[in-house]
């Protein structure tokens, strides 16, 4: 497993041209050191597009899905710092945010390069497509040189639509199943997507409609003593 921890926080924005620069230095200054500070979570990343929207992925790395729905977590989103307050609200655009359990999660190492694609279970068929996906489809994409971790996630619709401080009335979409593909190049990981979708994924129980997007690393932050 190279993913650090059993649940994740999958974050996709966009950012206004004109709050570029206080994004920046909130999320790396303030907004992610505290977020890795939290009890049980583990690392944060960010990373920005080649390709596909919104611009930025960020994803944050915990030891389980109650950690994503406990007290120290809702704590900090019931109690926004005054840039918090200030910067999603006023400069965020096209947000998606999942809460997400890991079904599976391969490899060796954290990749300069992440993948993601984002797409749906028909109903009914949600096991089905989990077993394919675990069992045959994603398990051989590790041995693709140059990538270096292969994923799977499915969102907890529930707790991802909990509603915060932080949040207010803000809209965010909340995505469904998430494959992600780390590499060290950004051609491994397409060669690993194109080889995953030229299986018949449908016939499986995935609907038609995917998102993907292809994005580099920005900035990484471990666990911090301090944050508490």
């Amino acid at each position: 497993m190279s993913l650090a921890g059993q649940a994740v926080v999958a974050i996709w924005n966009g950012i206004a041209p004109e709050g570029r620069t206080e994004f920046y230095e909130w999320h790396n200054r303030e907004h992610m050191p505290e977020r890795v500070g939290i009890p049980g979570f583990q690392r944060g990343r960010r990373y920005i597009a080649r390709y596909g929207t919104p611009e930025f992925f960020t994803l944050y790395e915990a030891d389980s899905a109650e950690v994503l729905v406990g007290q120290d977590y809702l704590n900090r989103l019931n109690n926004p710092t005054p840039l918090t307050q200030r910067v999603p609200p006023n400069f965020f655009r096209d947000t998606s945010r999942g809460v997400c359990r890991v079904k599976l999660s391969l490899g060796i190492g954290q990749g300069g390069c992440m993948l993601t694609l984002r797409f749906g279970a028909e109903a009914g068929h949600e096991a089905e497509l989990e077993r394919h996906l675990r069992h045959v489809v994603l398990p051989p994409l590790i041995d693709i040189v140059a990538v270096v971790g292969v994923h799977l996630c499915i969102a907890d619709q529930a707790a991802s639509d909990i509603r915060t401080t932080e949040r207010g009335d803000r809209k965010v979409e909340i995505p469904n199943w998430l494959v992600m593909i780390e590499s060290a190049t950004p051609e491994a990981a397409d060669e690993a997507c194109d080889r995953l979708l030229s299986g018949d994924l449908a016939a499986h129980g995935a609907r038609s409609e995917m998102e993907r997007g292809l994005y580099t690393l920005e900035f990484c932050r471990m666990k911090t003593p301090g944050w508490a």
